[in-house]
């Protein structure tokens, strides 16, 4: 694909609000994406992430705020005057025109001539490795080629944004991961900013420069996705993009980096604040990824969180272990070794090592204490 299909565009929102009857659908959003970026909005259904999308391509005008592409107001702008392309579930391709006709249509409606439409439409295609299917209806494709047909219909336009609404809900696993490592060497080729919506957290974390977690129509954390894996700022996030264990704990110690806390056991850990600000006696939860546990014998581990294997499991490449702490069980997951095949067994005493860099402590939402 020529340099004329790349564009570096940028996008803002800003105090954003959408309004059906008495409820909020989108409330006060702001968020900030930058040329190049492939920006995420990950959430549950019914979040407000296609909301948002509809509103940055004109087709739902917002009831609060701004919404600027380059630094032009577009909310006064029909969705034909925005030049932004989207992406629906499942693609909504025509299921009685061709690849060739889907594709075109966009372009035929502009008024370009037929020569400058061929010339698009096979650029197009070929960019996208689906040359060769323009005379087959969308009936004829695998899902991740309608998927591709999708995003060509899109692209053919040359929008200043590309905005993804679920592009992968209608493939199955194995499809799905394809499609996405596609999509993420296409997108590093390509450079078009996009913003990309979602309910899988591994999409997310995969494809994006940076992540928008929506939630009840606002965004309630943002930051790469490392960032949000590794800090989340609430027990939702947490929960969201990852398996977490979230242990009860309570602040005994404030230090000049992190906090001291203690477990229902007694154990004393130093961990990562998590951005929130601790007065010693604050109860809270203790967010710790299975991945970045280990269990060691009781008797040869230095310190942990010391428990009992309730449950174990050998899944090839990793072992999968419930512990029980005392109150709490703690899932861990741990690379295996020939040499270590047999791990630990139900009714061992082990402890659980925990490293400071890799834990972060939340704030209590269920008890509302602090």
């Amino acid at each position: 694909m020529s340099e004329e299909f790349v564009r570096l565009s940028e996008a803002r929102m800003e105090g954003v609000g959408k309004q059906y009857g008495r409820v909020w659908a989108v409330q006060d959003v702001s968020i900030s994406v930058r040329p190049g970026e492939l920006y995420t909005l990950l959430g549950p259904p019914g979040a407000g992430k296609t909301t948002l999308l509809r509103m940055l391509a004109g087709l739902t005008m917002p009831d609060a705020g701004r919404i600027f592409v380059d630094d032009e107001p577009v909310d006064p702008l029909p969705p034909s005057k925005r030049n932004i392309g989207m992406v629906f579930p499942r693609g909504a391709l025509w299921p009685h025109m061709s690849v060739f006709d889907n594709v075109a249509f966009g372009l035929q409606a502009r008024g370009n001539g037929r020569a400058e439409v061929d010339r698009k439409v096979k650029a197009t295609l070929t960019r996208l490795q689906i040359d060769g299917l323009e005379a087959r209806r969308p009936s004829g494709l695998s899902a991740s080629q309608q998927s591709r047909v999708a995003l060509a219909r899109a692209l053919v336009m040359e929008p200043r944004l590309l905005l993804l609404d679920e592009p992968l809900s209608g493939l199955d696993a194995a499809e799905g991961a394809q499609m996405r490592l596609w999509l993420l060497h296409f997108h590093r080729d390509m450079g078009t900013t996009t913003i990309y919506a979602t309910r899988d957290h591994a999409e997310a974390l995969a494809l994006s420069t940076r992540i928008a977690i929506v939630s009840g129509g606002r965004v309630v954390q943002e930051g790469k996705p490392a960032d949000i894996y590794w800090r989340p700022r609430s027990r939702f996030v947490a929960e969201f993009v990852g398996a977490a264990n979230l242990v009860t704990v309570r602040v005994v110690e404030l230090r000049e980096i992190g906090v001291v806390v203690e477990t229902a056991g007694g154990e004393h850990l130093p961990v990562a604040a998590g951005g929130h600000a601790w007065t010693v006696g604050d109860r809270a939860l203790l967010c710790l990824r299975p991945e970045a546990l280990a269990v060691e014998e009781a008797a040869l581990a230095r310190s942990g969180i010391p428990g009992t294997v309730a449950a174990q499991s050998f899944e090839g490449a990793r072992q999968l272990y419930e512990v029980d702490i005392g109150g709490d069980t703690l899932r861990v997951e741990m690379a295996t070794s020939p040499l270590h095949a047999a791990g630990f067994k139900p009714g061992d005493r082990v402890k659980v090592e925990i490293a400071p860099e890799t834990s972060v402590l939340l704030p209590d939402e269920v008890s509302g204490v602090r």
